[in-house]
């Protein structure tokens, strides 16, 4: 019983060292992105906007999600356990599904490039995002109803699909690249006329500023799929069998929320101008609260000269 005691102590320690960190810098991380993309308007786009739902649903990991995670190990409530896996499976599949949206209209934009402003407009974008956000509240609350063993078999399943999407997806957008590629090298090989060529060369700038966005989006892919492909093993493997993999899972669920943490800094180092509207987004805050802190400071001299007149 002591052994248990002590064991069960240092689990939930190892988990409240490992998570108290990750949380703050998902929650830092990410609201500092949102604040950068909602104050500079010149950024945003439709894979910006994806991108926004993507940081939200980060933050809302920091914020709600591991409180709930620490909070199951505190407690032996049922209500917190329940609470605890609809959380963070409403937030991480946003996340999951997202990520694969991303994937998708990536491939669309570089597949049907002279058509994309046509095919993938703003409002489209933005009630895919909502989509997304609505469609997970029924599937998060399908816990309730169903065994704890189903359910995350269930998760398992549609974690997969979202994958086989997202990996479907930049196979087709390889492809994509080859052939252009191959098309670009015979137009130079044929073009004599200069305005053909100049026609040519910006069709390919533009293609080529489409390409780079795809290839920023597949590392945030890569990444989604180290942290969540030991998941979907587990969830699987629980969904199979009678085991209850607690140890495991507590790991797996702390890599996926590694994700979160990660994401901000996958953002500013792939995506220039993000990266610029953080740092301009930074200096603005410090600067406020440098005014705000002078401000409050001559006020205060102020009101202690007039106690002593």
């Amino acid at each position: 019983m002591m052994n248990y005691s002590s064991s069960r102590e240092t689990f939930v320690i190892t988990n409240f060292v490992l998570n108290v960190p990750l949380m703050l810098i998902s929650i830092l991380g990410n609201a500092l992105v949102l604040a950068a993309i909602t104050r500079t308007s010149a950024i945003r786009s439709n894979t910006m906007i994806m991108l926004c739902s993507l940081a939200v649903s980060d933050l809302l990991v920091g914020l709600v999600a591991q409180p709930c995670y620490l909070a199951d190990f505190l407690t032996t409530g049922r209500l917190t356990a329940d609470l605890n896996v609809m959380v963070g499976f409403y937030v991480c599949g946003v996340t999951l599904c997202t990520t694969t949206a991303i994937s998708v209209e990536r491939f669309l934009a570089l597949h049907y490039h002279m058509r994309y402003p046509v095919l993938v407009t703003r409002s489209r974008v933005t009630h895919i995002v909502l989509a997304i956000w609505l469609i997970n509240v029924p599937l998060s609350g399908l816990y309730l109803w169903i065994g704890a063993r189903e359910y995350k078999l269930t998760m398992g399943i549609i974690t997969v699909i979202c994958l086989t999407v997202s990996t479907f997806s930049y196979i087709l957008i390889y492809r994509v690249v080859r052939r252009h590629k191959l098309q670009m090298y015979s137009q130079q090989q044929v073009v004599q006329n200069l305005a053909i060529a100049t026609a040519a060369g910006n069709k390919g700038v533009n293609f080529l500023r489409m390409k780079k966005s795809a290839m920023n989006t597949f590392v945030f892919y890569i990444f989604l799929i180290l942290c969540y492909l030991p998941m979907y093993i587990l969830l699987t493997l629980h969904g199979l069998s009678y085991i209850e993999w607690t140890i495991q899972w507590s790991f797996t669920a702390i890599l996926v929320f590694v994700n979160s943490a990660i994401n901000p800094f996958l953002y500013c180092w792939r995506l220039r101008e993000l990266r610029a509207a953080v740092v301009t987004t930074t200096r603005q805050m410090y600067a406020n609260r440098q005014m705000r802190l002078t401000k409050n400071s001559v006020i205060l001299k102020k009101n202690l000269k007039t106690r002593e007149m």
